[in-house]
């Protein structure tokens, strides 16, 4: 199609340059379109030229319609390059922001992990994984929708994250939320991988994916979108402190992650990621190698320690203590089996309380997945301890109480386990039915002579505490009587309980009972009665003479048949223990064996052997006063020392002081221009342009001097002069007509102060550089 116009200069068609400017002349047309650039020739390919126009004129035109036509077609190339460069720019975003939504999923998942130390097992993933992808596909796809839509979704997976978790619907998802904080505080670690525990962390983890998620999609920033996993790891952190393992190479593993999050973000090339990945990992394994010298990781924050314990319970109808004359008139009853590679008297339940009536149990006990704190014993140079595995099979044991050898370290198999922190006890979540097993790993103590002479009660009240009546006259009166002339309270325990021993008699026929009248009529008129009577008397003559006890109801270790130990009911025991500084809970057995004051059985046989043997070491020479133990010297005459030495705290305290240095050296200089160059308020970006380029010029100091002053000084430097009188001008529009100035006096203010910038290193040499920047002055 031709448009035609008159030689007098009438009408004529509009050029493809001028689309937007009105009517023109044929030679601006041919001007135009002969000098548009590419955003004119976008526009080109929309007009007459695109469309297959052209503008003619009479004779003496036709130069200029084909410059014209010529102009055309280049804008039309043009158009079509910079459409292939918006193709490419659009492909670029895309990969950036699915690969941005990785990482932050990435980032989430890893910090979510960090509760590996709470949830050892495989079933953390189940509560991680879903929590932190959904929310991160979420946003990339609905990253141009409104929010409340992408919200919306996001609430409805996380209802579908938890019905995986629960293996179903589940209504009281919320106060489960709302409870597992305290659960876990109270919860020894490993904690067990429960659907209304592990909701928390599918809570934490969804959250932290979410808020990151939606803070990528939506703003510019480069690794605030980091920030809410890096609470969750926190989290994980004050959580697990009394876990196993070590959260390191997650802290590790999440700098690699941000660190590509922020390369992300800042428009680099996908070289600069390849680059500086490996350098970030670099930098992570030597924090990994560092991190466990530092003095700060020796005692971290426990939050368990403020945490409200719950208090004493009755754990079943019928007290252990009050079966034993029942099991007695029994015996052949088999309740258990133990597989072990010894025998030894299996622990049932441990009664600290008494009220002049009955035995109770003060026990605070608490969930655990398996594993048991360590209490009593430190452990010495001279003493040792026994591992010992068994494995446990019930056969008609009442109650939920769980035999195990002296204090249990790790039990597997068992869930809803709980356990007494205080003194080891453990307690299934529901009675136990016929066949059920599970495995304990167990610790018995075995102190030095010279730790058991040197032994001194522990000092609780609680412990010591004798019910108010008569009788505490009377068993004081026998308690001193039986250990006239010992001193040593590891003696007067040994002489108390052979006094029982050898003043009462062994009779499974004796009544039951363990009241203070009952023990009364017990030691003054039958003085015969089974483990029960004698235990329970031998523990309240211990508190008359201050020695901390309590009672503990067990059993022998049983019939041996192929490894295996057989327990019947006949082979119920109650035994005592004092506590000792340093030296735990110590058992004593002060009831004899049926056919005298020599017991029937191995494991006390060998108990009582050994306490005659010490009782006789420490009263040689007419006194058992215990010996003070003193420091081994070394072979310089100086005590041993304790402890790391002190060059190395010292070396690693000065180690850890260069790297906080070198931290603060690199990022405060950083982080002064960026908060500079993201100031409120255009006119605000200006100042900041100048206030950075008086410290690039080592002036920051120099408040007197005025724009005019610094300009005058620079006058001759070549690059920076160029650049520093438009900046200054820029600037004095702010300080005097502030609301003039707009955002691209901003962006051209800092285009000045880079340029500057550069010139400055340019001229300055990099040992002064290094020199200014470690001495955190402000020139460059």
């Amino acid at each position: 199609m031709t448009t035609s116009a008159p030689r007098s200069g009438g009408r004529h068609g509009r050029a493809p340059a001028a689309a937007t400017s009105g009517e023109t002349t044929p030679d601006a047309a041919t001007s135009d379109a002969a000098t548009s650039d590419a955003a004119a020739a976008g526009e080109a390919t929309s007009g007459a030229a695109a469309a297959g126009r052209t503008v003619s004129a009479p004779a003496g035109g036709e130069g200029a319609s084909r410059t014209g036509r010529a102009g055309g077609e280049g804008a039309s190339r043009t158009g079509r390059r910079a459409g292939g460069g918006g193709a490419s720019r659009a492909g670029e975003a895309l990969w950036r922001r699915m690969v941005g939504a990785a990482l932050v999923a990435a980032v989430a998942g890893v910090a979510g992990w960090g509760f590996h130390r709470v949830f050892p097992g495989t079933e953390l993933l189940v509560a991680v994984i879903p929590a932190a992808i959904a929310p991160a596909a979420v946003a990339a796809i609905l990253g141009r929708r409104p929010l409340w839509l992408a919200l919306l979704l996001d609430v409805v997976l996380w209802f579908a994250g938890t019905v995986l978790l629960y293996k179903g619907p589940h209504p009281g998802v919320f106060a489960d939320v709302a409870n597992s904080w305290h659960a876990l505080l109270t919860t020894l670690l490993p904690a067990q991988p429960e659907p209304h525990l592990l909701v928390l962390v599918h809570t934490l983890v969804w959250a932290a994916a979410v808020i990151g998620a939606e803070t990528l999609a939506r703003t510019r920033t480069r690794i605030a979108a980091a920030v809410p996993a890096l609470a969750v790891y926190g989290t994980a952190l004050l959580l697990g402190v009394d876990g196993e393992s070590s959260n390191l190479p997650v802290a590790g593993a999440l700098f690699v992650l941000i660190a590509a999050l922020a390369l992300l973000r800042d428009d680099r090339s996908p070289l600069w990621l390849l680059a500086g990945l490996p350098a970030a990992a670099a930098l992570a394994a030597v924090a990994l190698a560092v991190g466990p010298l530092l003095p700060i990781a020796a005692q971290p924050y426990n939050p368990r320690q403020d945490a409200d314990l719950p208090p004493p319970r009755r754990v079943d109808s019928v007290s252990p203590l009050d079966r034993v004359s029942a099991w007695l008139q029994i015996p052949d009853r088999e309740l258990f089996t133990v597989k072990a590679d010894k025998p030894l008297n299996w622990r049932l339940a441990v009664l600290d309380r008494y009220d002049g009536v009955r035995w109770t149990s003060g026990a605070r006990f608490q969930p655990t997945g398996g594993r048991v704190p360590e209490a009593g014993w430190t452990g010495s140079t001279t003493g040792r301890a026994d591992v010992v595995r068994q494995k446990v099979t019930f056969e008609g044991l009442p109650g939920t109480w769980l035999p195990a050898a002296e204090r249990p370290e790790r039990v597997d198999g068992v869930r809803g386990l709980v356990v007494d922190p205080e003194s080891g006890a453990l307690l299934a979540g529901a009675k136990p039915a016929k066949g059920f097993s599970y495995e304990v790993t167990s610790k018995v103590p075995r102190p030095s002579k010279q730790e058991l002479l040197d032994a001194t009660p522990a000092v609780e009240p609680g412990l010591t505490a004798f019910p108010a009546g008569p009788q505490q006259r009377l068993f004081r009166k026998l308690a001193q009587e039986a250990t006239k002339g010992a001193t040593a309270p590891i003696t007067r325990a040994y002489r108390l309980q052979k006094y029982l021993r050898t003043n009462a008699s062994y009779d499974v026929t004796a009544p039951p009972g363990h009241s203070l009248k009952g023990l009364e009529f017990f030691l003054q008129t039958t003085h015969r009665g089974t483990s029960e009577q004698f235990a329970t008397t031998f523990a309240l003559m211990a508190r008359t003479l201050g020695l901390p006890s309590r009672v503990v109801v067990g059993f022998r270790p049983g019939q041996a048949s192929g490894g295996i130990y057989h327990v019947k009911s006949g082979h119920v025991m109650v035994w005592a223990e004092i506590k000792f500084d340093r030296l735990g809970w110590r058992p004593f057995y002060p009831t004899p064996g049926r056919s005298g004051a020599k017991d029937d059985h191995d494991v006390v046989s060998s108990a009582i052997e050994e306490s005659e043997e010490l009782e006789g070491e420490f009263t040689q020479g007419g006194s058992d006063r215990p010996k003070t133990s003193q420091p081994q010297a070394t072979g310089n005459g100086e005590e041993p020392s304790s402890g790391p030495a002190i060059w190395l705290i010292a070396s690693v305290a000065g180690g850890a002081l260069l790297v906080a240095y070198a931290g603060v050296v690199v990022a405060l200089p950083w982080w002064r221009r960026r908060e500079r160059r993201r100031a409120k308020g255009p006119g605000q970006r200006v100042l900041g342009a100048w206030r950075q380029t008086c410290d690039d010029l080592g002036l920051g100091g120099q408040y007197a001097l005025t724009a005019a002053d610094v300009v005058a000084g620079q006058a001759g430097s070549g690059d920076i002069s160029a650049h520093i009188q438009p900046l200054a001008e820029i600037s004095n529009v702010v300080r005097y007509a502030p609301d003039a100035v707009t955002e691209d006096a901003a962006a051209a203010a800092w285009q000045r102060s880079d340029a500057i910038r550069r010139a400055v290193r340019a001229r300055t040499p990099l040992i002064t550089r290094l020199r200014n920047r470690l001495l955190l002055r402000r020139a460059i």
